[in-house]
C-alpha cells in the first residue's frame, strides 16, 4: 500500500506512461531492446529522482516484451530476443487475416502473465531478502561465481566464446586504483583511467555503437512488407477457450526460469511453444498459425520480465544483459540492490514494485486499441533512425564527464562490441563480469582475510559449499552430457 501511495503520485504516474510509451515504441522498432533503451536514458535521467527514473525504467522493460509481439506477427522481425517464437505461429495467423486476434491474445496474455508475476515478486522479494541478510563473504563470493559460469556458458553459442567475453568484462571490470591497497591497475599510465571506466560508457558503447555498427554492415534498401490489420483486434470465444491454458501455463514457466542465473526470456519461451505443440488438440494447425502458439511464449516472454527482477533487487545479482544494465542505474544513484535497501529505501523499492501492475494496466490500454499507431513507426527509414541514436549516444556520454578520453573509450569499445557481434560472442557476459567482478574480488578478498589466507574459508559455509558445486555442474553438466550421449 506504501508503493502505491508512491506509484500513484502525478509525476510517478507520468513517468511510468512515459517509459511504457518509450518501451511499446522501441520493442517496435527492430534490433533496439529494452538494454539499449535503458542504457541510453542512464545519462539523461541524472537528474531525475531515482524512484522516478526506475519506474520509468520499469515501463521500459515490460512496454520492450508487448512491442516485440507487434514486430513478430506483422512483420515476421522479432523487436527483441524473447519474441523470436511468437513470429512462428503469428506471423502466419496475419497472413491467415487473423492478425488481429493475434495481436490481441499477444497483449492480454502479456497483462495477465505480468500481473501474475508482479504478484508472485511481491510476496518473494522479501522472503529472499530476508534470507540473503545470512550471507557471508564467501556466500556473495561463491553466488557470483554461479553467475559468471551461467553467464558464460548458457548464453551464446560455445563455452569458449562465453567465457572470453565474461574475461573482457572483469578485465575492464579492475581498471583504475585498487580499493584496497591504492595500486594503480590497467592505466598504462593515462590519468583518465585512474577512476576506471565509467559502466554508462560501457553500456552504451556495446548496446546502441556496436549495435549500430551492426545493423549499418548488413542494412540492405527496401521496405519490410507490414501485413494490413483487418477487424477491430479482439478474439473470438473460442479463441478465449484455447488461449488461457497457455496464457498460465507460460507465466509458470517464464517467471521461474527468468529468476534463474541466465534464464532470460529465450528459453521459456522456446519451452512454452514446445510445450503448447505437445499438449494442443489442433496439432494440424501449428506451423500455420495456431493461437496457443502466441499465448504461451507471449506470457512466459513477460513473466521471465518480471522474474529478473527477484534475483536483482534482492541479491543484487543480474540474470540477464536487461538487468545488468538496470543494476548499472542503481549504482549510478549509489544505490546497492540486495536485502539493505528494502530497509533503507522501501518507498524505492515498493513504489517500483506497485508501479509494475500500474503499468501494465497503462499498456493493455496502450496495446488493444493503438496497435495502429506502433505500426506506423516501421515506416521511419532505418539510416535516419539509427544515425539518431547515435548522436543521442554520444551527446549523452559527453554530458556525463565533458572528457574526450570517455568518446574515446566509447568508440574503442563500440568497434569491440560490433567485432563480437559479426563473430557471435555473446554480449551479457561482459556486462555480469564488468558489474559482478569488482564485487566478487572485495568479497574474496574480505572471506580470506577472515580466514588469514586459507583458501578452505571459500568452502567454510553449507551455502557456499552447495553453490561452488552448482557452478561446477553448470561447467561439467554439458561436457558429461555430450559424453553420455556418444
Amino acid at each position: 500500500m506504501q508503493g502505491f501511495g508512491v506509484a500513484l503520485q502525478p509525476m510517478n504516474l507520468f513517468y511510468a506512461l512515459l517509459g511504457s510509451v518509450l518501451g511499446t515504441a522501441i520493442g517496435v522498432l527492430p534490433g533496439i531492446g529494452p538494454a539499449l533503451t535503458i542504457a541510453l536514458l542512464l545519462p539523461v535521467t541524472i537528474s531525475v529522482a531515482p524512484t522516478s527514473a526506475f519506474i520509468m525504467f520499469a515501463g521500459v522493460l515490460y512496454g520492450a516484451m508487448y512491442g516485440g509481439s507487434t514486430t513478430s506477427i506483422l512483420i515476421n522481425t522479432p523487436g527483441e530476443a524473447g519474441s523470436m517464437m511468437t513470429a512462428l505461429e503469428g506471423n502466419k495467423m496475419a497472413r491467415n487475416g487473423r492478425g488481429a486476434a493475434a495481436l490481441a491474445t499477444a497483449a492480454i496474455g502479456s497483462f495477465i502473465a505480468g500481473t501474475i508475476a508482479t504478484i508472485l515478486l511481491t510476496f518473494a522479494a522479501p522472503t529472499i531478502a530476508e534470507i540473503a541478510f545470512v550471507f557471508k563473504p564467501s556466500d556473495y563470493f561463491a553466488l557470483t561465481v554461479v553467475a559468471f559460469t551461467s553467464a558464460a556458458v548458457v548464453m551464446g553459442s560455445s563455452r569458449v566464446r562465453g567465457f572470453i567475453s565474461l574475461f573482457v568484462g572483469l578485465a575492464l571490470g579492475v581498471v583504475g586504483i585498487d580499493k584496497m591497497t591504492g595500486a594503480p591497475r590497467l592505466v598504462f599510465g593515462r590519468p583518465e583511467l585512474l577512476d576506471g571506466i565509467d559502466l554508462t560508457v560501457v553500456l552504451v558503447s556495446l548496446f546502441a555503437v556496436g549495435e549500430i555498427l551492426f545493423v549499418a554492415s548488413r542494412f540492405r534498401p527496401g521496405h519490410d512488407e507490414i501485413i494490413p490489420i483487418k477487424g477491430f483486434a479482439f478474439m473470438t470465444r473460442e479463441d478465449w477457450k484455447r488461449s488461457w491454458g497457455p496464457w498460465l501455463r507460460g507465466t509458470a514457466l517464464g517467471f521461474p526460469i527468468g529468476a534463474l542465473p541466465a534464464g532470460g526470456s529465450e528459453i521459456p519461451t522456446m519451452l512454452s511453444y514446445t510445450i503448447e505443440r505437445k499438449l494442443t488438440k489442433y496439432k494440424d494447425e501449428f506451423g500455420k498459425g495456431a493461437i496457443e502458439g502466441v499465448a504461451g511464449p507471449e506470457a512466459a516472454n513477460n513473466a521471465a520480465a518480471a522474474g529478473i527482477l527477484v534475483p536483482l533487487l534482492t541479491l543484487g545479482l543480474p540474470t540477464s544483459a536487461t538487468a545488468a544494465v538496470l543494476l548499472a542505474a542503481f549504482q549510478n544513484y549509489g544505490l546497492q540492490p540486495g536485502p539493505f535497501l528494502f530497509t533503507s529505501n522501501p518507498d524505492l523499492i515498493w513504489g517500483l514494485i506497485a508501479s509494475l501492475y500500474v503499468g501494465n494496466f497503462m499498456l493493455l490500454v496502450l496495446n488493444l486499441p493503438l496497435v495502429g499507431v506502433w505500426v506506423r513507426l516501421l515506416l521511419i527509414p532505418r539510416p535516419q533512425l539509427y544515425a539518431g541514436i547515435l548522436i543521442f549516444a554520444m551527446i549523452g556520454i559527453w554530458g556525463i564527464s565533458g572528457q574526450v578520453a570517455d568518446l574515446v573509450i566509447m568508440v574503442a569499445i563500440g568497434i569491440m562490441g560490433y567485432v563480437m557481434r559479426v563473430y557471435d560472442f555473446p554480449i551479457a557476459p561482459v556486462l555480469i563480469g564488468l558489474i559482478l567482478g569488482p564485487m566478487a574480488e572485495v568479497q574474496l578478498r574480505t572471506a580470506l582475510a577472515a580466514g588469514q589466507g586459507n583458501p578452505a574459508v571459500l568452502i567454510g559455509t553449507p551455502l557456499s559449499t552447495v553453490l561452488l558445486i552448482v557452478a561446477a555442474l553448470f561447467l561439467l553438466a554439458p561436457l558429461l552430457l555430450r559424453r553420455l550421449a556418444k
